[in-house]
């Protein structure tokens, strides 16, 4: 198989699904003969054999919505019935309004539920409240099937009811519940919460998983994660050419060259870490580039900035790295074309003067590839407009939220983070990582990826310059810039969970090589 090929096969192993996209699966799917009720069974039938697996009968009560969700819950209020479970059923007002494959769900359930010998209840929650409904009190696990990914609009009423006493169930009864497709309420596209949401212990969803699944506030409420095939092939992907993605090591870790006995220091990659008034920052990113494997560091400064950052890198820098006082942005270009610079890291702790910032827009201009990182990404961003145009297409940005915000503009406000950043990639020309716990990253032509293995302890002052240098030295040894940034933040969160509680970020460079190691396999020796 083709480098390509696999590549081909990393990304539709991974990739996500917006509600539209996972609709479109389900109708292709439909279209090659696979009935709408069978796809609804065997959903149903994930999703109850999740349960069977994790817990003990008990009194289960199923929530069902208006829709195919609903159906869903039928199938496994039935299935759950058949093995033995109790089971209450609370459904929608007017049951005979539901249409296709959810009302056939419906019949198979009340004649299930009428057979006899086992405890079954079928409800309908009445529109003005939930009297009648004491069989969710007596639950001892809960699914949630009321709304899937697509819902488009704030759950309220009983509905909304229902969501709130679900949650506090869960919170003051230790009462599990089970979310199908997502949480009710959640948004399978952005993460957004759109009225109660009930945290789930258990999300179990179809084909491929969405971004909201892992987006903030979404994600949280999500709780484990299952993804079950239901029939759908995976060749309706090649139409649908999905662009989002879940990062992990399959995707990018091709995308470097390794180690060759012929190496030398310039062919790993020279970075040019540029310093300015909190040189703290620089050591850390410096420390970053060198343990991601770029050959040769050089930490450099400007003569304004000399006798305050000197005998702070005399001190704290192992003499492996290179000090260079730059003088101006002229002998700077010089020192990069005579030392095979490939890569400039900028705007670290570099300060937001007039001046420093004109600095940081001469240095976005010189021929290496810059990774720009906080203080120079509104200098440098803000002129994407003026006669300098979009950055070069060698570029990563690395805003965190606030920094985000400042060069997304208003316009993008009301968009979800992987829209918004996608625009901000595109309108840039550059590779943007907007960081958080659930970072997002994504390339000028579209792609995006989400992270899903950050930790809480990343959450601490300096870790972004650490995540900054690694992009750098991944960058320097010829990683493209999208998977050079998918690998860094991937890299820096595996290092946080290999050091554990109390986490500085001091602590993750020496760390970042065994992530590495993880992440792309161990070095090999004659």
């Amino acid at each position: 198989m083709t480098a390509n090929a696999k590549a081909g096969n990393a990304r539709h192993a991974h990739c996500l699904l917006t509600t539209a996209q996972m609709a479109a699966a389900d109708r292709a799917a439909i279209a090659a003969g696979t009935p709408g009720i069978d796809l609804m069974e065997a959903a149903g039938a994930a999703v109850a054999r999740e349960i069977r697996l994790r817990w003990r009968p008990r009194p289960a009560a199923v929530l069902c919505g208006p829709g195919n969700n609903g159906g869903d819950g039928f199938v496994i209020a039935r299935l759950l019935l058949e093995a033995g479970w109790p089971v209450s059923v609370f459904h929608a007002p007017r049951p005979e309004r539901l249409g296709g494959d959810a009302r056939t769900a419906f019949e198979r359930w009340t004649e299930a539920a009428g057979a006899g010998g086992i405890s079954a209840e079928t409800s309908e929650w009445a529109a003005e409240g939930l009297e009648g409904l004491e069989g969710l009190d007596r639950a001892g696990l809960i699914v949630d099937a009321l709304f899937g990914a697509g819902l488009t609009r704030t759950v309220s009423g009983t509905a909304a009811e229902l969501l709130v006493r679900t949650a506090e169930r869960r919170q003051r009864g230790g009462v599990p519940v089970v979310a199908v497709d997502v949480p009710s309420g959640v948004d399978g596209d952005s993460g957004a919460c759109r009225g109660p949401v009930a945290p789930a212990d258990l999300t179990v969803t179809f084909f491929r998983a969405k971004p909201g699944h892992f987006l903030l506030p979404g994600g949280e409420m999500c709780g484990a994660l299952a993804v079950h095939d239901i029939g759908i092939a995976d060749g309706v992907l090649d139409a649908i050419a999905p662009n989002v993605v879940v990062n992990a090591p399959a995707l990018w870790r091709n995308a470097v060259r390794p180690p060759s006995p012929g190496d030398h220091k310039y062919t790993r990659g020279h970075v040019l870490v540029v310093a300015g008034e909190m040189p703290g920052a620089s050591v850390l990113a410096a420390r970053a580039a060198v343990r991601s494997g770029a050959g040769m560091v050089t930490v450099g400064w400007f003569s304004d900035d000399d006798a305050a950052v000197r005998p702070f890198f005399d001190a704290q820098l192992p003499a492996a790295f290179l000090r260079r006082e730059l003088g101006g942005i002229e002998y700077l270009g010089q020192f990069c074309r005579d030392r095979k610079v490939q890569v400039i890291l900028a705007g670290q702790g570099f300060g937001r003067t007039a001046g420093r910032q004109r600095k940081l827009v001469e240095i976005a201009r010189l021929p290496p590839d810059c990774i720009l990182d906080a203080d120079a990404i509104s200098a440098v961003v803000s002129t994407m407009g003026g006669e300098s145009g979009p950055v070069s297409a060698g570029t990563v940005l690395t805003p965190h939220s606030g920094e985000f915000a400042r060069i997304a503009g208003p316009d993008d406000a009301g968009a979800g983070k992987v829209e918004r950043t996608r625009r901000v990639a595109e309108r840039a020309g550059a590779t943007v990582v907007h960081k958080g716990y659930d970072t997002v990253i994504a390339a000028p032509d579209g792609r995006v990826a989400i992270n899903a293995n950050a930790l809480p302890s990343l959450a601490t002052a300096g870790t972004g310059d650490v995540l900054a240098g690694v992009v750098a030295g991944l960058r320097a040894q010829g990683m493209p810039p999208f998977e050079a940034a998918c690998a860094a933040v991937w890299c820096h969160a595996e290092a946080a969970r290999l050091y554990g509680p109390g986490l500085l970020a001091d602590d993750l460079p020496d760390r970042l090589p065994e992530a590495a190691s993880a992440a792309f396999g161990r070095e090999r020796s004659r």
